[in-house]
C-alpha cells in the first residue's frame, strides 16, 4: 500500500520541477530575445558602425573580387565587369548596375566598381550596347543587367534582389532616371553628371541622388542636374551634391566626395541603414562642396 501512496505524493514535486525548469526557459529566452527583435528590424544592416574615415577611405571593410561578363553571354546589354564581396558570413547584398557615358567604356570610371562593393554591395559596371546609345536605351541596359545578375549571373546567390539600385556618368547618369522611371520598385538612383533632354522627373519614386559638377560645360548643372533634382517630388526622397570647380568628367577619376555620398546614399536607402543618416542629413560641406540639398529623409 505504501507504494501508491509515494506515487500519489511525488507528483506535485514533478510538476514543481517542470514550473521550475520552463522558468529558466523563460528567462534564458527573455534574455537571447532582444537581439534577435534588433536584427528583425533591420535584417539588411552590413558591416561595421560607419565613420567619415571608413567613407572616404579607398576601401572600405569588405574585401571583394570580380569577374568579367561577356557580351556573348547577355542580352540586353553589353556586358561588363562584376564586383562583389567575398564574404557571405552576414547574409545577401543588395546590388547595383552603374552605365559609363557617351562614347566611353566601363574602363572609364571603373573605380567606382570596388569602391562600392567593398562596403557590402554587388556591383555590375555595364558596357553598352553601342558607344552612342541614349539615355533611354542606357536605362533598358541598366536593367537588363540587374536582371542578369539576380537571375543568371553566378553571383546571384549573394544578392537579395529586392535590393537593387542604378547609377551612371553623363548619358549613364541620365539613363539611371529613365531606369527609376521604368521600374520604381529600384531602392535608389545615383546619377552623375547626368545628361538627358527630358527636364522634368516627376514621375520619379525612387530615392535619387544627383551629383553634379559646378563647371560642367557638357550637361551644365543649370540644365541638366539643377532641373531633373527639382523637379523630382520630394516625397520620392531626394538629394543634390555640387562639386565645387569639378568639370562634367569628375566621375572619371578617384572622386572622395562623391564616392562618400554615393555610398551613404545606398546604405541607407538600398540597406535601409538609417546609421549613414548622419551624413545625408546635414549633409556633406567644405571646400569640395559648392552645394547641397536634401529633402532630410526621416530616420
Amino acid at each position: 500500500m505504501s507504494s501508491p501512496t509515494a506515487t500519489v505524493r511525488s507528483r506535485p514535486a514533478a510538476r514543481l520541477a517542470a514550473l521550475a525548469a520552463a522558468a529558466v526557459l523563460a528567462t534564458v529566452g527573455a534574455l537571447v530575445a532582444p537581439p534577435a527583435a534588433q536584427a528583425a528590424a533591420n535584417p539588411y544592416e552590413r558591416g561595421p558602425a560607419p565613420s567619415v574615415a571608413l567613407l572616404e577611405a579607398s576601401r572600405g571593410p569588405f574585401a571583394t573580387a570580380s569577374q568579367s561578363v561577356s557580351s556573348l553571354s547577355v542580352t540586353g546589354f553589353g556586358g561588363g565587369v562584376i564586383y562583389y564581396p567575398t564574404s557571405t558570413a552576414e547574409g545577401t547584398f543588395g546590388a547595383v548596375a552603374i552605365s559609363p557615358g557617351y562614347t566611353a567604356a566601363w574602363s572609364s570610371i571603373s573605380w567606382l566598381g570596388p569602391r562600392i562593393a567593398s562596403h557590402g554591395f554587388v556591383v555590375i559596371g555595364i558596357e553598352t550596347n553601342s558607344r552612342f546609345d541614349q539615355p533611354d536605351s542606357r536605362g533598358r541596359q541598366l536593367l537588363a543587367a540587374l536582371d542578369y545578375l539576380t537571375q543568371r549571373s553566378s553571383v546571384r546567390g549573394r544578392i537579395d534582389a529586392s535590393r537593387l539600385a542604378v547609377s551612371g556618368h553623363s548619358m549613364g547618369g541620365g539613363g539611371s532616371l529613365e531606369a527609376a522611371v521604368s521600374r520604381p520598385s529600384l531602392q535608389a538612383a545615383v546619377p552623375l553628371a547626368p545628361w538627358n533632354l527630358d527636364k522634368s522627373w516627376s514621375d520619379v519614386r525612387v530615392p535619387t541622388l544627383i551629383v553634379g559638377g559646378e563647371n560642367d560645360s557638357v550637361a551644365p548643372v543649370s540644365s541638366h542636374s539643377e532641373p531633373f533634382y527639382t523637379s523630382i517630388p520630394a516625397s520620392s526622397e531626394k538629394a543634390y551634391l555640387e562639386l565645387n570647380g569639378a568639370s562634367h568628367f569628375f566621375p572619371q577619376s578617384v572622386d572622395t566626395p562623391t564616392a562618400r555620398q554615393a555610398v551613404a546614399w545606398l546604405k541607407r536607402f538600398v540597406d535601409d541603414d538609417t546609421r549613414y543618416e548622419q551624413f545625408l542629413c546635414p549633409g556633406p560641406s567644405g571646400s569640395a562642396v559648392q552645394e547641397y540639398r536634401n529633402t532630410c529623409p526621416s530616420a
